[in-house]
């Protein structure tokens, strides 16, 4: 069964075009302003623990608990997608993030600063983790808007589509991290959170307003998925050819990406004032738009997954390449790079899920992979904190270290965390090279092609 046959008797009556995409882009809307401020108050509270505390270890603690909540909740998430309208589903994410910002409101003005930032205590960490909750449950929102792609676009326009998101999420970054360090180094915290609040509450009153045509999912006798159906996404998984070791490849990458995650930020910090480094993600996510805009335009081209590991080669290259100095200027143009190619990685992997997966079961397999893949990143963050706070920064400290590295990564405070992105980004070359000539990629590449021949023939 196609896509579209499927999509037909889910939505009887309904067809896309014109007002189907007029919802679409409604509800992008309205997940940019979800964006923003979850990015906005995940940023803040990233830079704010660091500059209270000066670890590495625990930016990368709050940072491996974001990952270790959504690989948690990722598959809960997208098994509700798939049983409810897509709009009450982004409804009730607002809800509760909008709770929990309140809940971070109410502590920090409970508290005395002291107790705020003293992260051996349990405040701290509480403060800490009603925020992530917060954001950790807004990315209910974004599994529901990868099935809106299905729902309201037409098979030949989701690549396009893709593109739109990741402009969207682009410009969330880039207008959050430029706010967060303005609004951490020149109003505090507490004011942070209270704009966060602020926002998600009328992100959540635009979002009534919003019509999406939809019908309620219906299911035969015995289909319906459970609460946390593991099984229905996994039987979804394994019918597409190539399909699982995507996810797998996906999952090796985000252990690289739990390095990145935790090392980039207190990388950032050390080259910048915290105001100046919010500038300089604000400007280089402008590569996130450029990347985006691209796919919005011009599409993936006929091999989408070919443009993922593409993707993925390029960005091992410049994870390898921006830190082999300390320098600030080569530190930012990768990061513009690195930001330019995300978007359009993103909309590879969305575009050929939604492509070989049936409507009634995307939810849930984006919430798998969205479990797997952020489970992997934890697992680094969690190592590499440690590793490099006790490990890589003293040796590269060290006339052993400067003897042993130096002609590779120069002089400079940096260089323990440059040591670690280095290697990060060497393994990750070395991983999609391997993809590109292993039996699955083509085994999934004519999976695609098989799926867009199918459509093709519907259509006539």
């Amino acid at each position: 069964m196609t896509q579209d046959v499927t999509h037909a008797r889910l939505l009887p009556g309904v067809v896309q075009g014109a007002q189907t995409v007029r919802s679409f882009r409604a509800l992008l809307a309205n997940t940019l302003v979800a964006n923003v401020t979850t990015s906005y108050l995940w940023f803040a509270l990233t830079f704010w623990a660091y500059l209270e505390t000066r670890s590495v270890l625990a930016t990368s603690i709050v940072g491996g608990t974001y990952m270790l909540l959504v690989a948690i909740f990722g598959m809960l998430f997208g098994t509700l997608a798939d049983r409810h309208r897509k709009k009450a589903v982004m409804a009730a994410s607002s809800v509760v993030t909008l709770v929990s910002y309140a809940l971070a409101g109410v502590l920090y003005l409970s508290f005395p600063k002291q107790r705020l930032v003293d992260w051996n205590g349990w405040v701290f960490w509480a403060f800490a983790l009603v925020i992530l909750v917060g954001g950790v449950v807004e990315s209910l929102r974004n599994i529901a808007l990868a099935t809106c792609v299905t729902l309201l676009v037409p098979s030949e326009d989701r690549a396009k589509a893709n593109g739109l998101v990741g402009t969207v999420q682009g410009i969330s970054f880039m207008v959050t991290s430029v706010f967060s360090g303005l609004s951490v180094g020149q109003l505090g915290m507490g004011w942070t959170t209270a704009i966060a609040i602020g926002l998600t509450a009328l992100s959540l009153a635009h979002l009534l307003t919003v019509r999406v045509p939809e019908a309620t999912p219906q299911f035969a006798e015995g289909e319906k998925p459970g609460i946390y159906d593991v099984k229905g996404a996994v039987s979804a998984i394994v019918t597409v050819p190539g399909l699982v070791a995507l996810i797998f490849f996906a999952v090796f990458n985000n252990l690289l990406g739990g390095a990145y995650m935790s090392l980039m930020d207190p990388y950032g910090l050390n080259l910048f004032s915290v105001e100046a480094w919010g500038f300089v993600l604000g400007l280089t996510s402008i590569g996130f738009i450029v990347g985006g805009a691209f796919v919005a335009k011009f599409g993936l081209g006929p091999k989408p997954l070919r443009t993922l590991l593409s993707v993925n080669v390029g960005v091992a290259l410049l994870g390898m390449g921006f830190v082999i100095r300390e320098s600030a200027w080569l530190f930012a143009i990768g990061i513009f790079i690195f930001m330019c190619l995300m978007p359009i990685a993103e909309a590879a992997e969305q575009t050929l899920l939604q492509r070989v997966v049936p409507f009634e079961k995307q939810g849930r397999v984006f919430g798998f992979s969205q479990s797997v893949e952020s489970a992997a990143s934890p697992v680094s963050a969690f190592l590499i904190g440690p590793l490099t706070q006790f490990v890589l920064i003293p040796y590269m400290a060290s006339a052993e270290g400067r003897s042993t590295f130096g002609w590779l990564l120069g002089e400079g405070e940096t260089r323990g965390l440059a040591l670690g992105l280095f290697f990060a980004g060497f393994l990750l070359l070395i991983t999609a090279v391997i993809a590109f000539v292993s039996p699955p990629y083509r085994q999934l590449t004519a999976a695609y092609d098989a799926a867009v021949a199918a459509d093709s023939e519907s259509d006539r």
